[in-house]
């Protein structure tokens, strides 16, 4: 069962949804502390007001081994984003300009419980940041309508302590990206040059929470920290830093997913240097500084595949 049903027997789930609509009146959800009002339609960075909205959702099988099975992971793409990278390669999603679906608890409930029924491997809430109360919201009824498969909280790590302490107990595996290690760089990419420290400290608190990241027998995850780092080209010194971040502040038993499909996406090309991929080279750095360090803990595509094609 996940660990959200026992929350929702203490009654404590129902009462972390409460005080969530409560932050959402004068919204400090996220770092970007808006102080919007919300239920009342005003929007803040996030672009989103008192309901979730979902731009799609449904078996994905393009996640990390542990997350998918047979089955595949039940991604659910949430519209709005509280970071706004440039590059964003869900940059229509994450600025609202694709159609998508305003959902209340119960509609929002009912996804998560047709997603389970299509035999996926657990719940993977995508950029959920920024509607954390929705979230916890809908979970009291999928729990009440029988969810049993574990929540993924899949995010940009931009994350505030606040909203992490509502999800205390509700989510199961916590799947933060890790992105800039200078406020200079995240300033430039993201106009968040708190984004470093935030996300520092969110990883901290993730890891309190759920440990290192627990797989069962079937090979899948059931608790515990996956940390992602998408590679940049030129920042490989950010990368580095990152690592040694893990390694020796978090756990040398992170699991930590090192991924190289950068491409220039949403408004990349107003800079330079994100005009072009990363190049195998880098990727190879990366992954020695990983071993280097004692992180042994790295999910592994085709490597020989994916050398071959970052060589290209």
């Amino acid at each position: 069962m996940p660990l959200a049903a026992s929350l929702h027997a203490s009654g404590q789930l129902l009462r972390r949804a409460e005080i969530g609509r409560r932050l959402l009146r004068r919204c400090t959800l996220c770092p970007r502390r808006c102080r919007v009002d919300r239920l009342a339609g005003e929007i803040g960075v996030c672009g989103i007001g008192g309901r979730a909205r979902i731009a799609g959702y449904g078996p994905h099988f393009g996640e990390e081994s542990v997350l998918v099975g047979p089955g595949g992971s039940g991604t659910i793409f949430l519209t709005g984003c509280s970071l706004g990278c440039c590059f964003c390669q869900n940059f229509a999603i994450s600025r609202g300009d694709e159609p998508d679906q305003e959902v209340d608890d119960a509609e929002f409930a009912a996804i998560m419980l047709e997603l389970q029924a299509l035999g996926c491997s657990n719940i993977n809430l995508v950029t959920p940041s920024h509607v954390v109360p929705q979230i916890l919201a809908a979970l009291v009824q999928a729990v009440e309508g029988g969810l049993r498969i574990p929540l993924v909280y899949n995010s940009s790590g931009y994350d505030s302590a606040p909203a992490l302490d509502l999800l205390a107990g509700a989510v199961d595996i916590y799947l933060p990206d890790c992105k800039f290690w200078q406020a200079a760089t995240a300033a430039r990419y993201a106009e968040a040059p708190d984004y470093p420290d935030c996300a520092r400290r969110a990883i901290r608190r993730m890891h309190r929470q759920v440990g290192d990241l627990d797989i069962g027998a079937d090979g899948l995850a059931r608790r515990g920290l996956l940390v992602r780092h998408l590679l940049m080209p030129g920042l490989g010194e950010e990368t580095a830093a990152i690592l040694r971040f893990l390694a020796t502040e978090i756990s040398l038993r992170t699991y930590v997913n090192l991924m190289a499909q950068y491409h220039p996406c949403g408004e990349a090309d107003r800079y330079a240097e994100l005009c072009r991929g990363v190049s195998g080279a880098e990727y190879r750095q990366a992954l020695a500084c990983a071993r280097s360090l004692g992180l042994t803990r790295l999910d592994q595509p085709d490597l020989a595949s994916l050398l071959r094609q970052l060589d290209r």
